[in-house]
């Protein structure tokens, strides 16, 4: 299973911002940076971080992000989840259909493993991703230099 790039960058969003502290409020172009992706694809993720109530988001001077206090005990297997959507692994439904799907094991199988996939990320929470030694180095991160 691999998850998308959306993901992939929410989650590094929600790490970035879990390590600072609360008078850190970094803007979204200053995440983006720092995560070392486009402005606009991170301003998606924010969005979409902030309808989930992971990051909140304020406007103006002294304005910022900041990860909220559920978005700290968020658990990853339901954050991640929601980011990607459950459904099979595999298209057996898609058009045409496949012409295994009656009798196929193949779909149960993969259903059991992103099944357990989850599960193994149900326990962890966005605070237990920032412990030593990842805490540091996120802290660690600075802003790309601007293209000339």
């Amino acid at each position: 299973m691999r998850l998308t790039k959306r993901t992939d960058l929410a989650l590094r969003i929600a790490m970035r911002l879990a390590v600072l502290g609360e008078e850190d409020s970094p803007t979204t172009r200053e995440v983006a940076d720092s995560v070392a992706v486009p402005y606009s694809h991170a301003a998606k993720v924010v969005t979409l971080l902030q309808h989930l109530g992971v990051v909140e988001a304020r406007r103006g001077r002294g304005g910022g992000l900041a990860l909220t206090s559920a978005g700290r005990t968020r658990s990853l297997g339901g954050l991640v989840r929601e980011l990607e959507g459950v459904g099979d692994v595999v298209g057996c439904d898609d058009d045409p259909p496949c012409p295994l799907r009656s009798a196929c094991r193949l779909r149960s199988a993969l259903r059991s493993a992103q099944d357990a996939f989850y599960a193994a990320l149900d326990p962890i929470t966005i605070e237990d991703l920032v412990a030593a030694p990842t805490g540091p180095v996120l802290l660690s991160l600075s802003p790309r230099p601007p293209a000339d």
